[in-house]
Formats: C-alpha cells, sequence, structure tokens
C-alpha cells in the first residue's frame, strides 16, 4: 500500500516512555517520553514530539536534529559554547557528530525533525536527481507545466518619473 502524500498529527498526543542513555545521565532522574509523528519514505527524515522532566545529561547527536521547544525550558552547554537558556518558541539546529550537555529545569516538551545526512557525493547525486525530478515531473506522473513570470498588469508611461495606473492591453 503506498504512502499517503499528506500526514496530518497533533501536538498533544500520548507519549510513550524512551529512556535516556543511562551513561549519558550527569543529575537528577530525568524521565524522557516521545511519539513518532510521521516518517519519510526512505526513512531519512522523520518528525517526533519529545518531553523530559527536570535532570542533566548530555546527548550525542549522529543525524540532523532541528527542534522547537513547545513546554518549558532547558539550558544548553557545548565545548565552544557558553551555557544558555532556551524556552518556548526557541528553535535550535544541531548537526550530526555534535554534543550538548542538556540541563532541563522542571520540564521540556519539543517537536523535533531528524534527518539523515548523507556522504557528500551521494548528497550532491541525489539533490541533482531531485532537481531533474522538479523540472520534468510531478508526483503521479504528470508534465509539471513550465513555470513563467506573468505580464504586468500595469506598465510605466514613457516619462520615467510618471507612472500610469491603466491596465496593460493584451493585443
Amino acid at each position: 500500500m503506498p504512502l499517503a502524500l499528506i500526514e496530518t498529527s497533533h501536538c498533544n498526543v500520548d507519549l510513550k516512555p524512551s529512556p535516556i542513555e543511562p551513561s549519558w545521565i550527569l543529575e537528577g532522574n530525568p524521565e524522557a517520553r516521545s511519539c513518532s509523528l510521521s516518517i519519510s519514505a526512505d526513512s531519512a527524515a522523520r518528525t517526533l514530539i519529545w518531553s523530559c522532566t527536570e535532570g542533566k545529561f548530555n546527548w550525542y547527536y549522529d543525524v540532523d536534529e532541528t527542534i522547537v521547544i513547545l513546554e518549558g525550558s532547558i539550558v544548553l552547554e557545548s565545548e565552544g559554547m557558553p551555557p544558555k537558556r532556551y524556552g518556548i518558541g526557541d528553535v535550535i539546529f544541531f548537526r550530526n557528530g555534535a554534543h550538548a550537555k542538556w540541563h532541563v529545569e522542571g520540564h521540556v516538551k519539543k517537536v523535533a525533525f531528524f534527518r539523515q545526512t548523507n556522504p557528500f557525493g551521494l548528497g550532491l547525486a541525489v539533490r541533482a536527481l531531485n532537481k531533474l525530478k522538479r523540472m520534468f515531473f510531478v508526483p503521479g506522473g504528470r508534465r509539471s507545466t513550465p513555470q513563467q513570470v506573468p505580464a504586468p498588469l500595469y506598465v510605466r508611461d514613457a516619462a520615467p518619473a510618471r507612472f500610469s495606473w491603466r491596465r496593460k492591453r493584451t493585443t
């Protein structure tokens, strides 16, 4: 059965236990919970909701991750980056290979967007293939129509400082 082209979800979903690696915990007893919202057909991208109770822990990133904090706040610390507090509405991007020390103050809830990174050469090939697909095809195998710049509705008069609001005639 083919995947739906559009999927919807909501941030208020039931979260299931998603324990933090015990060796990463530095202080407290943080309890993490999560729920997957979406996954791409090739499994290279996914979205989830994640929450955690108070505590301090290390986190090591093996994929690119962008987060948006929905509730609560955290203090992040990383090599070459002094501790900084982030709260509701803040967006943070962690590159594959990053390491951060998290200090969850009370609790935090975030939406996370994950993207598996490809080797540089493969990434170029995939982008080129996708560009060709966009140029010649749309989903469902129909040819796309070329994008055209629409003709202006209004034209300038011959005098450079004057502007005519008359509709341009098409003959």
